[in-house]
């Protein structure tokens, strides 16, 4: 390293992003992911004994993917080589492998290669890579927001180990940006800044786990507040909002409120008013709701509260829960208003609840035997056990039906699914009465 590019690397860490100074060094500073990273983990594990393997991180930006990698070189004796796929090329790794044979044949010193974005590699780039993974002349790391396991190389992967990181919770982004604001070295405490209690909280749940994005809004506001009548720089809620561009909204993920909401938002669908579902819907969308936990809550109540009024709605409910997962924020919530306010306009009915219900306390409070007609007979000596007997296929009867006993002898006049007189459930009643016999209620 000559003085100027050692000049460069002194004035960077003093003046890049908040962000990058707070990078973490040592696995002891790493925020979250204890799913990987905890003490019996094998990730942190090998990381300590220096004994890594090929791996990929996969997860959303500000999970802590490149600070691994940054933990990773600073603790290991290997050779570490960082590139961006974005911008490297076929000759930017010619030259990272011919540099690890070197250091493998010279110095018996393997060389860890970091690809960030490795997803943006293509076919022929990944395949390159193989053969130097395979007998490793390179340990990779791969970083991606994107699935490995769509984006990259299935041959790269069945060598490699996937570890994915997941969203940071609140409670480890709060405490990143405690530490930011204290931290002398490396964060913001020479600006003697104070950030209080409901602005930490509002900047850690709008940051959506990304710690980066938390950062560099205390960053900002740090640097633009004027400093109060006791000499410091107050954060409080209104500038954190400001900061990070997202209005205050009364909405704590944790607590009442958020139960709430979505209970006003389940029982707005259930009472068939769309508007309302809607509005629900868009409070806790800009209040930063898992679109997850939206989506599975619609596909519930498609079931609980229309059921087979409508049997549309649990499709229009599982599509919005697969679309919002492929597709993700904003334009998730365009899927999400589709599906609550088909819910919301949908014909109403709980039979399937009650069938259920019904049908689970028989299951506890009478012990039955399946009728021997109806039990299995594709095996040997099954006939001879009068498994199967007296079966009578509905296939062979007008309108594909005939009376015959279905239900254990112990319960065999018991009703648990009664259709109601709504939607098409009221066509689903109408055809047992008839395929049945039954005459139509006066």
């Amino acid at each position: 390293m000559d003085l100027f590019e050692y000049a460069k690397q002194k004035t960077l860490e003093k003046e890049s992003p908040l962000a990058s100074r707070l990078r973490p060094t040592t696995l002891e500073e790493v925020a979250g992911q204890e799913h990987i990273i905890g003490k019996d983990k094998l990730l942190y594990r090998a990381i300590q004994a220096d004994k890594l393997s090929s791996i990929i991180f996969y997860g959303p930006p500000g999970t802590g993917k490149t600070t691994l990698a940054m933990v990773i070189a600073n603790t290991t004796r290997a050779a570490f080589t960082q590139i961006n796929a974005t911008a490297a090329g076929k000759k930017d790794m010619e030259e990272v492998v011919r540099q690890a044979q070197q250091n493998l044949g010279a110095y018996g010193r393997k060389t860890i290669l970091f690809i960030d974005e490795i997803h943006r590699f293509n076919k022929g780039q990944q395949d390159y890579l193989l053969p130097f993974v395979e007998d490793g002349t390179v340990i990779l790391v791969g970083a991606t927001t994107e699935n490995p396991y769509f984006e990259v190389n299935s041959a790269l992967l069945s060598r490699s180990i996937i570890f994915e990181l997941k969203a940071l919770d609140k409670e480890a982004i709060r405490a990143l940006l405690e530490r930011a604001v204290s931290d002398k070295e490396k964060g913001m405490g020479n600006y003697e800044a104070v950030l209080e209690a409901d602005a930490a909280d509002f900047l850690a749940d709008m940051a959506g786990g990304d710690a980066r994005a938390a950062l560099n809004a205390l960053e900002l506001g740090i640097l633009t507040t004027k400093r109060g009548e006791d000499g410091k720089i107050h954060i409080d809620l209104e500038t954190a909002s400001q900061c990070i561009q997202k209005r205050v909204v009364q909405y704590d993920k944790g607590g009442d409120n958020h139960y709430d909401i979505i209970s006003a938002f389940i029982k707005s669908m259930r009472g068939s008013d769309p508007d309302a579902a809607v509005y629900y819907l868009a409070k806790m969308l800009y209040a930063g709701e898992d679109v997850k936990f939206i989506a599975r809550r619609i596909l519930i109540c498609a079931s609980e509260d229309v059921g087979n009024a409508d049997p549309m709605a649990l499709s229009v409910a599982v599509c919005a829960a697969q679309a919002v997962e492929r597709v993700g924020i904003p334009e998730s919530q365009i899927i999400l208003s589709q599906a609550a306010s088909y819910i919301a306009c949908a014909p109403k009915s709980n039979s399937a609840v009650n069938a259920i219900s019904l049908a689970m306390e028989s299951v506890k409070s009478v012990r039955t035997t399946v009728p021997a007609h109806l039990q299995d007979c594709h095996y040997q000596g099954a006939k001879k056990l009068k498994r199967g007997i007296g079966y009578q296929y509905p296939h062979e009867y007008p309108n594909h039906y005939l009376k015959q006993q279905y239900l254990p002898d112990e319960i065999r006049d018991a009703k648990f699914y009664e259709p109601s007189d709504q939607g098409y459930e009221k066509q689903i009643q109408a055809h047992l009465r008839a395929i049945r016999g039954e005459e139509p209620p006066a």
